[in-house]
């Protein structure tokens, strides 16, 4: 059993150590995002945009094209959203806002949907080895970036889902510092999803005129 955990470990020392520069420039700067994201700072943007387009590459490279599509999308969505916190912070709005019942069936619905499309194209046209998995994530994701870009809260609760999927889906395509970074990305998510709560209850108490509670 020591032997075969110290292989192990070997083995996820060398894969590391082969990390292409531009995954590790992809994994640091989306760990920088993810940080500002949940700081409200509409830096996160600008980083997010050098982030995917070095992910686009690493993952068309290991046949992710789930994932190397959603790259494109995040790029469209990270200039809609900064132009969109812009247009919020000059128009001083409530900056974090909550679904309600129909949005979260309307949301539910239209991630699975698009989970069983996108696996049935990714298994028809490319030779991917795990389309239905790279499916379910890329839907997920293109969900949580859609409300992230329109501060509502739930989209955090989207992306600590995803993360938790994606770490053994990268294990598995030897992509070890991007397990890594996903698995930092979990925690970043789950304090980004407190941050928006406190700050989603301000907002809720400063309309019904009650005392904030710290």
């Amino acid at each position: 059993m020591h032997l075969l955990a110290l292989s192990v470990a070997q083995h996820i020392a060398r894969e590391i150590e082969q990390t292409s520069l531009l995954e590790w420039v992809g994994a640091l700067t989306c760990i920088a995002c993810v940080y500002l994201a949940a700081k409200q700072s509409i830096w996160n943007w600008p980083v997010a945009i050098i982030s995917v387009l070095a992910y686009t590459v690493v993952f068309f490279k290991n046949q992710l094209y789930g994932d190397a599509g959603l790259q494109v999308y995040f790029l469209g969505t990270s200039i809609y959203g900064w132009y969109f916190w812009l247009k919020k912070k000059e128009r001083h709005e409530k900056p974090v806002t909550s679904l309600s019942v129909k949005e979260y069936i309307l949301v539910i619905a239209a991630t699975a949907i698009l989970s069983l499309a996108l696996g049935w194209f990714l298994k028809t046209y490319t030779p991917t080895n795990v389309p239905y998995i790279d499916g379910v994530c890329t839907a997920i994701s293109f969900m949580a970036q859609i409300l992230m870009t329109r501060k509502v809260l739930q989209n955090w609760a989207l992306w600590i889902f995803v993360d938790i999927c994606y770490v053994p889906l990268y294990i598995y395509k030897n992509l070890y510092v991007t397990a890594i970074l996903y698995t930092i990305l979990l925690v970043l998510a789950w304090l980004g999803h407190l941050d928006w709560q406190r700050e989603y209850r301000k907002g809720m108490n400063l309309e019904v005129g009650m005392p904030i509670a710290e």
